[in-house]
């Protein structure tokens, strides 16, 4: 569809780029920690059968793809459509077809694809290890323990981005955001170890 003023949606869009990123490290951290945490308990538990935990993992990282993606496209549709109702009575005019009401229809969807696409992206990047044990790639560490310092980075790295867009020091948000994850792995070796 070719629209009437490119330059205008486009600026539409580009507004939206904070509620995408809240959406990113929220989902991504989301993602990335869940699977932390299975990782962690497929090793507390002794799981050698790598098919089985990587099915597993498979398994949870599709499910928060999907779960992302719907959630965000249907709360964010509403709250676009709502902003746009409200604003056709204000101004007592349609504005469907106006850049506004195009970028309204447009970014529910480039919302749900970050909300959906940052924790199945980044759990396939912590599960590359198993992956890799799995085709007889050799390491000195279990392929678990790889996936774990792999998901630490990962958050880690989150950590750094949420500094850098708050402007404060990136390695105090990092590690604020490893100390989480690092807890839950206690947490998991704790309890793995009673159960």
């Amino acid at each position: 569809m070719i629209f009437s003023n490119k330059k205008h949606l486009v600026l539409h869009i580009i507004r939206a780029r904070s509620i995408a990123r809240r959406y990113l490290l929220t989902n991504g951290f989301d993602g990335a920690l869940t699977m932390l945490g299975m990782v962690t308990g497929f090793y507390t538990s002794g799981m050698t059968e790598l098919p089985v935990a990587i099915n597993a993992c498979l398994g949870a990282s599709i499910a928060l793809f999907i779960s992302g993606l719907s959630s965000a496209y249907l709360s964010e549709k509403a709250e676009q459509e709502k902003e746009l109702h409200e604003l056709e009575q204000a101004l007592v005019v349609d504005l469907k077809e106006s850049d506004y009401g195009q970028a309204s229809r447009y970014l529910p969807i480039l919302i749900a694809l970050v909300n959906g696409l940052s924790p199945l992206l980044l759990s396939l990047v912590i599960l590359s290890p198993l992956f890799f044990a799995e085709q007889s790639q050799t390491s000195p560490l279990s392929p678990f323990i790889n996936s774990m310092l792999l998901a630490l980075i990962c958050i880690f790295g989150l950590g750094v981005f949420l500094g850098k867009i708050s402007k404060t020091f990136w390695l105090w948000s990092g590690l604020k955001t490893l100390l989480i994850a690092i807890i839950t792995v206690a947490m998991i070796l704790f309890l793995g170890r009673y159960l």
